[in-house]
């Protein structure tokens, strides 16, 4: 999304909302005005935009139902007073509540899927997304036609439980969370996307509500923000349920337990695709005996591995 846009005044000021509905008219005037106002605030971005243009085009665009990656035909549309009024109150929303657009909106889109979200679960951003969706369908790690099942740890908004059901159309899902409040957010979406047939919910700690299941395939983006991080999150991060993100002093909690425990829950040709944040050289580290695959993205560098089962060792 490259448009040059004018500074206009700024906008952190009690302006009268009538006065701005009426001054202001077209998606252009409403992006310019959101832009100025995120800049003034100094907000903060990573829930799906990475700067205030994107955010302010994401939030105009899909408060109106118009499609978030095309512009052009709408630049210079006009609106009503009502989507007006309703299109200032949340720009007014998002500086003054400082909450990630997508739980204004409740949505948010995965590699132009959308999903349905509030603050039951986090907004999805997982890299393992862009990793699954690349256009060999993850095949320099795994067999995409040969996977007949998928765990989707820590599922959240069952986001990438529901990737996995479009990307591996013969495989069963099982999903797993802990928390009941994002399960039923889970379970909203996998209706939407109609695979109430194909994708199984599971509450539990990890792999306790499993009994002994194995999969083709276990995609895991759990906590991992260290204690530090935690202690100092943004305010729109702060948002987010914290028993989402924080993943112990090191941020490593969690992984050391998946790493641990998976070898029991994957077939014998199956793996493991990990998202970990900033800890590669904790966990290498830790685990010199483990030979980690590191896949990137195109905003991302050593934060998701994958590992093979053929190469992980099972406890007794």
């Amino acid at each position: 999304m490259k448009h040059d846009l004018q500074h206009g005044p700024q906008h952190g000021q009690k302006d009268d909302p009538e006065a701005i509905a009426a001054a202001l008219r077209s998606v252009r005037d409403y992006i310019r005005h959101a832009v100025s106002r995120f800049n003034d605030a100094g907000l903060e971005y990573g829930h799906g935009t990475g700067n205030a243009f994107d955010e302010a085009v994401f939030m105009v665009l899909e408060a109106l139902h118009l499609p978030i990656d095309t512009l052009d035909p709408w630049w210079d549309a006009r609106l009503t007073m009502a989507e007006r009024r309703r299109v200032l109150d949340l720009i007014d929303a998002r500086v003054t509540t400082r909450k990630p657009a997508s739980y204004l909106l409740n949505k948010a889109y995965l590699q132009g899927i959308p999903f349905y979200v509030d603050e039951r679960v986090i907004v999805p951003r997982s890299f393992i997304a862009e990793i699954l969706c690349d256009d060999d369908c993850f095949s320099p790690v795994v067999d995409a036609a040969a996977v007949g099942s998928v765990l989707d740890l820590c599922t959240g908004s069952g986001c990438l439980a529901i990737l996995a059901a479009y990307l591996f159309p013969q495989a069963q899902i099982d999903a797993v969370d802990l928390s009941h409040d994002a399960l039923e957010v889970a379970r909203r979406n996998i209706a939407d996307h109609g695979f109430e047939d194909r994708v199984q919910l599971f509450a539990g700690d990890l792999f306790a509500p499993l009994a002994g299941r194995r999969y083709d395939l276990i995609l895991s983006n759990p906590p991992y923000v260290d204690a530090g991080e935690m202690a100092d999150l943004p305010p729109e991060y702060v948002h987010e349920p914290a028993m989402a993100l924080a993943g112990g002093d090191d941020g490593l909690d969690l992984v050391r337990r998946i790493l641990d425990q998976a070898p029991a829950h994957l077939t014998a040709e199956g793996g493991l695709l990990c998202e970990i944040g900033t800890g590669r050289e904790r966990l290498e580290a830790g685990r010199p005996d483990l030979p980690f695959l590191w896949l990137d993205t195109a905003e991302s560098n050593g934060e998701v591995f994958w590992l093979a089962r053929a190469d992980m060792p099972e406890k007794p």
